[in-house]
């Protein structure tokens, strides 16, 4: 399983690391601890009970890693998990992927998701080789949406009542990256 040693603008070392069967209690802690936090934009923090929901995101992400369909990494400072980026499924077919991620309240601010998301997306580019890469982010969630816009993503429009989410439909802010653009991600 890789690990892949990073350090935030902030100067917070950290790591991705590909979630393992084991890493599955303390996730579920995490995401319980924070259900109110992101239960506005994450519809999975719904049917997110127990530490068995999270085995079973975890096989399937295991599985995805395996069959070369992408990777769902946890972040972990210091030996404590702090939140998770990851790839929606890979359309190799028309060369790109959505970008995901979460991070736990008492962990914002310290630069994590910027970070491990440029890592992510420089990955697609250099390792997997995709065209475009992409964020999708609920229209209020302006956390979410300036990660993407300090990487230099591109907005290319709202998508209208694409995702419910917690009873309520949101509108999604659509934000790419080319290929040709990766040099944007600095760093």
């Amino acid at each position: 399983m890789f690990r892949w040693p990073l350090t935030s603008a902030k100067g917070v070392e950290f790591e991705l690391r590909l979630l393992e069967l084991r890493d599955a209690e303390a996730l579920y802690a995490l995401a319980d601890a924070n259900r109110e936090h992101i239960r506005p934009w994450l519809p999975w923090i719904a049917w997110t009970h127990s530490a068995g929901d999270v085995k079973k995101f975890i096989r399937a992400a295991l599985k995805q890693f395996t069959e070369g369909d992408g990777f769902h990494a946890g972040i972990w400072v210091g030996g404590e998990i702090a939140g998770c980026v990851g790839l929606h499924a890979v359309d190799w077919q028309n060369q790109h992927v959505a970008v995901g991620y979460w991070l736990g309240k008492e962990w914002e601010g310290r630069g994590l998701v910027t970070e491990g998301t440029r890592a992510v997306a420089r990955y697609c580019f250099e390792t997997y080789g995709l065209e475009r890469v992409e964020i999708r982010a609920a229209v209020e969630n302006k956390r979410s949406r300036a990660v993407a816009e300090r990487l230099g993503f591109t907005l290319e429009g709202v998508l209208r009542r694409t995702q419910r989410v917690d009873g309520r439909w949101l509108d999604n802010a659509v934000y790419s990256m080319l290929r040709g653009e990766a040099e944007r991600l600095g760093g």
